[in-house]
């Protein structure tokens, strides 16, 4: 093989990852895969998209072997391959905030319309959580919760949200968080809290960046995630 031969291959290799992601909804499902394994129905609910068309993105994603997949009964699961997938779609984010102004300009409006541009800072909602001062609310789905999830923090689904409320102190102030800076569940959580006359605050990072940062994250089994 010739230099340029060599070159090219490579090359062309490397843009295999690229074609892959280069669909913005299929950035979108990498970004649900790193919170845990999803069947493709579940997949398609959260990306808001048809069965056929979730599949078909999901195959570009595995013959990139970006995913892998598993028949479980009569679905059919998906998981990234490994934990480096999740790293490179973090460093992908964090480049796209770092280089596009259009980013932080779509979050800033989008944020400012819901008044909710203070996120809680993470070091800070640690301490006061293990001190007891205030209630976190994973409000993720429960499968979700039940793969990693902040320490202390009370699955509360956004969808079950408003049945919960009686059982949430009002004397407290209360964080909710869900997948990361471009989840909208906490937004609608907080807007929720706030309207039912809780002290309600966003916490904006999600399970991903705190396994980037080494913060050691509890999980729940079905029993236990039903006891809290």
């Amino acid at each position: 093989m010739k230099n340029r031969q060599f070159k090219d291959a490579i090359y062309d290799q490397f843009a295999r990852i690229g074609k892959a992601v280069s669909s913005p909804k299929r950035l979108e499902l990498l970004d649900l895969l790193c919170q845990g394994p999803k069947n493709v129905e579940t997949l398609a609910r959260e990306s808001q998209m048809a069965e056929a068309n979730t599949s078909r993105h999901l195959q570009v994603l595995l013959g990139s072997r970006l995913v892998t997949n598993e028949k479980q009964g009569v679905s059919v699961v998906y998981r990234l391959a490994d934990d480096e997938v999740c790293d490179f779609m973090l460093a992908f984010r964090h480049l796209a905030e770092n280089r596009l102004a259009e980013v932080q300009s779509i979050t800033r409006q989008y944020l400012e319309a819901k008044h909710q541009l203070e996120p809680v800072d993470q070091e800070q909602l640690l301490s006061r959580a293990q001190q007891g001062e205030v209630t976190v609310l994973d409000v993720r789905p429960e499968e979700e919760y039940r793969s990693g999830h902040l320490p202390g923090a009370i699955s509360v689904p956004l969808e079950h949200l408003q049945s919960r409320l009686e059982n949430l102190p009002k004397d407290q102030e209360v964080v909710a968080y869900c997948r990361g800076p471009y989840c909208v569940l906490a937004v609608e959580a907080v807007n929720i809290l706030r309207e039912e006359g809780f002290q309600a605050v966003r916490l904006e990072e999600g399970v991903p960046d705190w396994k980037t940062r080494g913060l050691i994250l509890e999980n729940n089994t079905a029993d236990e995630q039903g006891n809290r």
